[in-house]
């Protein structure tokens, strides 16, 4: 059974006009449960988890400044997020979704988070509305606990996976591979294993050439036992933060060649969903919907 972690708190309180859209954390459940994707069995609650595996991976200074509410203002502001005991409790249980949901990976061969794919937080500060770095929490946890030896971070959200970079620089257990925008957040990039930039307004046919090209050839060169999936939506054309020239079918392609790759060579995948800027609500959750579609098609 495809497992997916869920909590009402993913749906956080923000300011009016805030550009992050968080209603869609509430809308996609709801959408997989309509159309019969999903039933409410596929659903698991996430909690609080044991600090030690965030600690892991963020330093005691940061999760303690976060846990205290006593980030700077200046930290505060490039986290994109008001600073709350509640925003830390989703955080905190985001990454135990993550966590968790890697665990069922390994038991049913993929796993996913309605969230997550908090990729801009670095070892000591968040950035860019992530604060707290999902997979790379869960990659760790994986090594720390014997359940993966070689992990691969597959991240094709439109931004850089500038903080996984970071974290796991020099780590020959995780492998970190981004496929981006070249002239897009962040603006100063990080070095992963291995970088992509893509043009503006790349399309379809360009961007499945390039990852049908690179991806089979990297999990040849790498032997994960392991992959993190960030499939974020914002590679679309109609993205206010994006720049790329993807349409929904074009993702959809994506979601469908990075699953059935993992499928087929028996690689335990846990996806995260990252980020989706689309002015249309609708555009947004149909995009995440169809990786759950997908997950659902290949895998059960």
């Amino acid at each position: 059974m495809l497992k997916i972690a869920y909590h009402p708190i993913y749906t956080h309180p923000l300011p009016e006009k805030h550009r992050f859209p968080m209603i869609k954390y509430e809308l996609l459940p709801e959408q997989l449960l309509h159309e019969g994707t999903c039933s409410k069995e596929n659903f698991f609650k996430p909690e609080i988890p044991n600090p030690k595996y965030i600690l892991a991976v963020h330093t005691a200074a940061y999760y303690d400044s976060l846990v205290s509410l006593s980030l700077s203002p200046k930290a505060v502001r490039k986290t994109g997020f008001p600073l709350s005991k509640a925003l830390v409790n989703r955080e905190v249980i985001i990454a135990d979704g993550t966590i968790k949901a890697s665990e069922y990976a390994l038991k049913h061969g993929i796993a996913m988070n309605i969230a997550g794919g908090t990729h801009h937080a670095y070892t000591d500060r968040g950035e860019a509305f992530c604060l707290l770095n999902d997979q790379a929490i869960g990659s760790k946890y994986l090594l720390q606990q014997g359940l993966a030896k070689k992990i691969l971070i597959v991240d094709l959200d439109v931004h850089q996976g500038n903080g996984t970079a970071e974290i796991f620089d020099n780590n020959p257990s995780v492998f970190t591979f981004s496929m981006h925008g070249a002239n897009n957040y962040p603006f100063k990039k990080e070095k992963s294993d291995l970088d992509i930039d893509l043009p503006d307004k790349t399309d379809d046919q360009a961007y499945l050439k390039i990852l049908k090209e690179r991806f089979p050839k990297l999990i040849k060169d790498q032997q994960p036992d392991f992959i993190y999936y960030l499939s974020g939506v914002d590679i679309l054309a109609t993205d206010k933060l994006g720049k790329l020239g993807c349409t929904i079918d074009g993702c959809a392609e994506r979601d469908r060649f990075v699953l059935q790759t993992c499928k087929d060579l028996s690689i335990p995948v846990m996806c995260s969903m990252g980020g989706g800027y689309s002015p249309d609500i609708k555009i947004i959750i149909e995009a995440h919907a169809n990786t759950f579609r997908l997950a659902q098609d290949i895998f059960f």
